[in-house]
């Protein structure tokens, strides 16, 4: 079967190879029992980090292998291809660890990275609250000065491996009265005195990746803890969330794989009329639409990680892009993965109806996709002198 050539080398051939494994062997058999029993798949975490797929994101000289975004987004590929919910956990640490990489001072990264790096902990990123996600000049939670201390009081909702992290970025409000400017980005430990976790959330797809709210009731933490300058903090995770937007798209671009190969394999098993409804035109046309749509969000996805490698500085329009376009495609194809498996692909003795109540969430979280279409929108307004 041909397929694109994107001229990987051949260390990146090793990592597709052995995410793809992984995805096999290890998160394949268990993908519905962990989301049945929405169970934390710490099992695979040990692998990935046997595997060394942590140090993916991390620069070498804190024990990772560089930090590339296109080695990411392939190992976040091939493990969507498995289950996103595993690799939600997988990607979120890389969520959490990106503003330590980015504007950790030399101490903070090489006291938080290198356990990053070996998949010891992992990490969590915590912007989103009841009144602020998209709007984040709304949040509520502070940060106060006490001496050698920064006190931390509020609470951040739906956070991605809450209380199974044991490190976590938080943007909090030190000066209110800037509005966003008046944001600063710290880094809280699990343990620490005031910080403690609500309820594991129960969700419609995604089971097996623990979302919690964090509570900050009096939270001490020491000063050295802060990211970056004061006020910082908006921009710490706008840059952080333009870096990682690709690996959403990746992780969209692996699920709609699967279930294009889950629905050529039964369109060409299931007979109808005497024949395997692929041969009907109707059924030929949905899975053409589904192919191209893929190949077309894998080179988009692709494009965009390597013009980031390549050290491109306003990545937020490009960024918003390769996320969007490949979640509303993934949102697509596995509900037409659904529709021609017909009954069977509404029922959870095969992949799909997983596959779709997945996909959901890849328009949601990161950004919604509205709200990046504002961002692309915003862009080109500027970019374009009429």
């Amino acid at each position: 079967m041909a397929s694109v050539d994107y001229f990987l080398t051949e260390e990146q051939q090793m990592i597709v190879e052995l995410a793809r494994q992984i995805a096999e062997e290890k998160i394949i058999p268990v993908r519905a029992e962990l989301d049945e029993e929405e169970k934390f798949p710490w099992e695979i975490v040990r692998d990935l980090a046997q595997a060394d797929m942590f140090r993916l994101f991390v620069p070498e000289e804190y024990g990772g292998f560089g930090g590339r975004t296109f080695d990411i987004c392939l190992a976040i590929e091939q493990l969507a291809y498995g289950c996103i919910a595993v690799t939600t956990t997988y990607a979120a640490c890389a969520l959490g660890g990106y503003p330590i990489v980015m504007y950790g001072s030399e101490e903070q990264k090489k006291k938080y990275l290198p356990a990053i790096a070996s998949g010891e902990k992992l990490a969590a990123f915590g912007l989103t609250e009841v009144t602020a996600g998209s709007d984040a000049a709304a949040m509520q939670t502070t940060a106060e000065e006490d001496g050698d201390y920064w006190v931390l009081n509020g609470s951040k909702q739906w956070i991605t491996s809450g209380e199974e992290a044991k490190i976590y970025t938080i943007i909090a409000m030190t000066d209110r009265h800037k509005g966003a400017r008046g944001a600063t980005a710290f880094v809280v430990e699990k343990g620490d005195p005031g910080f403690t976790f609500g309820k594991k959330e129960r969700k419609m797809g995604l089971r097996a990746s623990s979302t919690r709210e964090l509570f900050f009731d009096n939270c001490r933490i020491p000063k050295d803890r802060m990211l970056g300058r004061r006020g910082l903090g908006f921009i710490v995770a706008m840059k952080t969330l333009d870096l990682a937007r690709p690996g959403i798209g990746a992780m969209a671009v692996g699920l709609s794989q699967a279930a294009l190969d889950e629905a050529v394999k039964h369109a060409k098993q299931r007979e109808q009329f005497g024949q395997p409804i692929i041969q009907f035109q109707a059924v030929q046309h949905m899975l053409a639409d589904m192919a191209t749509a893929i190949e077309a969000s894998r080179a988009l996805v692709y494009a965009v990680a390597r013009t980031i490698d390549s050290g491109a500085k306003d990545i937020a329009k490009l960024s918003a892009m390769a996320k969007l376009f490949p979640t509303d495609m993934a949102m697509k194809i596995t509900t037409d993965a659904v529709q021609i498996l017909g009954g069977y692909g509404y029922m959870k003795d095969y992949p799909v109806e997983k596959m779709m109540r997945d996909a959901k969430v890849l328009q949601i979280y990161e950004g919604t996709n509205q709200i990046l279409r504002n961002i692309i929108g915003n862009a080109l307004n500027k970019e374009y002198h009429v």
